[in-house]
């Protein structure tokens, strides 16, 4: 059996409403330049991005994947990919704070019918709505007990991204009486929802995770958007595409910290020393150990680039067949899309290690801050390991085994 290729083509641009692609890449590129000009002063202080979020919502970037008839950017799948790979280049925290925000805002349209999926995008638009949370397991999931008048929430999560600043939670819930798991959107205001900022990780300091706790949280019909089943029997081709459109956003994230972290790199290098110590010099841009460096490290982005390309390919030509999807195409895009974040990942924990190397003792600077871009890269690898997705790329070439139907953020 060959290995992943796009089922079909994205849907052409006439296709679409909205101001287009090249609209949101010029607002993407400007919202990553303003957030380049105080990343390091912000990355240190490691305040709840509330600022960052403004930032954001004035830029529109919070609503683009919204249809226009729904008050929103009218945006694809491409441009939102795109916009978080550039917002990562500058901020790789806002970056995954973004990047959830997109998939959790969208997953009514995975997991619900039309008609609830059409109203929650509706409200979240008129009232520009940040999304945090999370599908993936918990060890001590949370459950959904049956209640007159509809359901109540109860458990607790131990991080979750982007709740600090949430306006809506997206969470996966078992059903208490049926052990189905469910997708759920809770207002992060409601009565018994806690939030704590108490991940205190080493990195991605700004993507606003911390615990949730649910303490008999009132839930009604609208609000249970629908299963997270992995069972072929339950879960549509469609509904589990959710998990490689996921997964893709955490490659955007990964590359963006790559090509952030070689441009501050390369600024530094041509400069030939810190813009604020010119007492540190740096090697000279013809030396060849430097020259090999930047050639390998090049080649090793530019290699994960080409195939998350291909792998956004096969997404949105998924996207685009709709119900028409199969479990063996959504199965060879769930595995192209494994193949480009095992490539990522390894891209994105090099080249941040290895421009440390680059510039020497020099890069242990705070004032400098390129250590942001390693610890950012190295604290979402361990939440977002690809070691079990490569098993799933060798299992799937070798013994045509699907890999498993679970969706996360």
């Amino acid at each position: 059996m060959g290995v992943a290729t796009a089922p079909s083509g994205p849907v052409s641009e006439s296709d679409r409403t909205g101001p287009g692609r090249a609209h949101w890449l010029r607002v993407a590129r400007e919202t990553a330049d303003d957030l380049a000009t105080d990343a390091v002063a912000r990355e240190q202080a490691g305040k709840a991005p509330f600022d960052e979020v403004s930032r954001l919502r004035e830029a529109g970037l919070l609503t683009l994947l919204i249809p226009a008839e729904l008050g929103g950017g009218g945006a694809d799948w491409p441009t939102a990919y795109a916009v978080v790979r550039e917002i990562a280049v500058a901020d790789g925290a806002i970056g995954q704070l973004l990047g959830c925000h997109y998939f959790l805002s969208w997953s009514a349209r995975f997991f619900g019918e039309p008609a609830l999926a059409a109203r929650v995008e509706r409200q979240s638009a008129a009232e520009q709505w940040c999304w945090g949370g999370g599908f993936a397991y918990q060890e001590m999931p949370l459950t959904l007990a049956r209640k007159a008048g509809g359901y109540v929430l109860d458990g607790r999560q131990s991080y979750a991204t982007g709740v600090l600043v949430a306006d809506r939670l997206a969470m996966r819930a078992i059903r208490a009486d049926t052990g189905e798991p469910l997708a759920v959107v809770v207002d992060s205001a409601r009565h018994g929802v806690r939030i704590d900022g108490d991940a205190d990780t080493f990195g991605q300091r700004l993507a606003a995770g911390g615990s949730v706790e649910f303490d008999a949280v009132p839930v009604v019909a609208d609000d249970v958007l629908g299963s997270l089943s992995a069972d072929e029997d339950v879960v549509s081709p469609l509904a589990a595409l959710a998990s490689p459109v996921g997964r893709l956003v955490s490659v955007q994230l990964c590359l963006g910290m790559a090509e952030g972290v070689l441009a501050e790199a390369r600024e530094y290098s041509r400069a030939g020393h810190a813009p604020w110590h010119p007492a540190w010099p740096v090697g000279s841009p013809q030396d060849p150990q430097l020259l090999t460096t930047y050639g390998e490290l090049t080649v090793l982005t530019r290699s994960a680039s080409a195939l998350t390309d291909q792998a956004l390919l096969a997404v949105h030509g998924g996207l685009a067949r709709g119900e028409d999807l199969t479990y063996d195409e959504c199965a060879e895009i769930s595995v192209l899309v494994a193949m480009a974040e095992a490539a990522a990942s390894r891209a994105a924990l090099e080249s941040t290690a290895r421009a440390l190397d680059i510039i020497g003792a020099r890069s242990a600077s705070s004032r400098l801050g390129l250590d942001r871009f390693w610890r950012n890269a190295r604290t979402h690898t361990l939440y977002e390991p690809v070691a079990h997705r490569l098993r799933d790329v060798g299992d799937y070439f070798l013994n045509g085994a699907h890999p498993p139907l679970i969706p996360l953020a």
